[in-house]
């Protein structure tokens, strides 16, 4: 027999054997497969659901490049996980249910010597930021890690220097893993309002940044007709857009602007038809992404929103009116004071205090929750962030926990 026949039919029986095999689909590409498992929902039982799959699905999501990418796909869309008390215990209230559910205690504080004494500042990108007047600190605690940042402060935030309470913001830059940024923002004796960035790519605070607070003839007095100085409020700060805000009070019903990209302070002043006798404004992320307020007076809220013309002039309107007695469907009998005690700004949703309980409602569906009925009236920190872990109460199995967080 020729070499050449003989050749011929172990290529032939080599292809028949290829033929029989199952070809490769989609799924066994493992880029491909990693894709599609970026876009799972960024709820916290998501991934730890996917990893219980088989082998291959945990290897690649607890893979730290998966970890990165899942967190910067979500980060615009995190989920409530839940809130912290501002004055009270400030002990953590879980708001989603099992299996998504974390624990209390994930994210309970330690009795540290300074938490007595500190004042919490808000909760951004998986961080929970508070300021020591007496150490003159800010403490930076990352919420997922339990690591904690103790940074000194400028000298012109010492408490003989500023006029009111100092307040602040965390945030993480765009695409800057675990870098993160503190502002801080007050009112100083010289009527200007000042602010000043840490950064911790360089460890360093970058110069003190100011602008005046205008004087208004007809603001704030006190009882004795004394004038109010200006000062910025103790509500959290609102991010939109590459700014930050923080209420004003006092001589001047305002708000300060802070401008990440410009390094900048303005102050934008609201309409007369925002404050006044009876009313709760509320700064909040405009559902179109800009600049907005909530202004509650009584049951009705009106969701006002910050525009600019062509002409770079800007103005305020309102975009929406809410019934909230109608909303959450309450009954005469159960209707009286109603506080407006928390805003999430990437989630849309406001809580809201009762003589029935504690309500949470979303703004844009209408959809709410009663989360528990208390007395206890105080102001909250919502706490928003990507974060999936094998710990969730009601879901997860046995194995090493995988963590991501904003």
């Amino acid at each position: 027999m020729s070499s050449s026949s003989s050749s011929s039919r172990r290529r032939h029986r080599h292809h028949r054997r290829r033929a029989r095999s199952p070809a490769a689909g989609p799924l066994d590409d493992d880029d491909l497969l990693s894709e599609i498992l970026l876009r799972l929902p960024s709820q916290p039982s998501s991934v730890p659901r996917a990893s219980a799959v088989c082998k291959r699905w945990r290897r690649l999501v607890s893979d730290p490049g998966f970890s990165r990418r899942f967190r910067l796909r979500h980060r615009r869309n995190p989920p409530l996980l839940g809130f912290f008390d501002k004055y009270g215990s400030r002990s953590f209230v879980p708001t989603l249910e099992a299996p998504n559910c974390i624990p209390p205690e994930r994210f309970s504080l330690q009795r540290d010597d300074y938490q007595d004494r500190s004042l919490s500042l808000g909760c951004r990108h998986g961080l929970f930021l508070f300021f020591l007047p007496k150490p003159h600190q800010v403490v930076l605690w990352d919420l997922i890690t339990g690591d904690k940042h103790h940074i000194a402060v400028p000298a012109a935030f010492n408490e003989k220097e500023t006029v009111g309470p100092v307040n602040g913001a965390v945030l993480r830059p765009a695409g800057e893993g675990q870098q993160f940024q503190v502002v801080l923002a007050a009112a100083d004796g010289k009527q200007q309002a000042i602010a000043c960035v840490y950064s911790s790519r360089t460890g360093l605070w970058g110069a003190l940044i100011s602008t005046p607070l205008p004087y208004e003839a007809n603001g704030g007095r006190g009882p004795n007709g004394i004038r109010i100085p200006t000062m910025v409020y103790t509500d959290d700060a609102v991010m939109a857009g590459d700014a930050l805000y923080w209420k004003l009070c006092g001589n001047l019903s305002g708000i300060l602007e802070f401008d990440l990209v410009k390094q900048s302070l303005a102050v934008i002043r609201v309409p007369a038809d925002m404050r006044g006798q009876g009313k709760c404004l509320k700064m909040m992320r405009a559902e179109s992404g800009g600049l907005g307020c909530l202004v509650l007076s009584d049951y009705t809220a009106q969701l006002w929103k910050r525009k600019t013309d062509c002409d770079g002039v800007a103005s305020w309107g309102v975009a929406r009116t809410i019934e909230l007695d109608k909303a959450l469907c309450l009954k005469p009998m159960e209707k009286g004071t109603l506080i407006l005690l928390g805003i999430a700004e990437e989630n849309n949703v406001v809580f809201l205090w009762t003589r029935i309980g504690f309500f949470m409602i979303h703004l844009e569906s209408l959809k709410f929750k009663n989360l528990f009925k208390t007395n206890n009236i105080s102001s909250y920190h919502p706490f928003e962030s990507v974060y999936t872990t094998e710990k969730c109460a009601g879901g997860g199995h046995d194995g090493a926990e995988i963590l991501f967080n904003t």
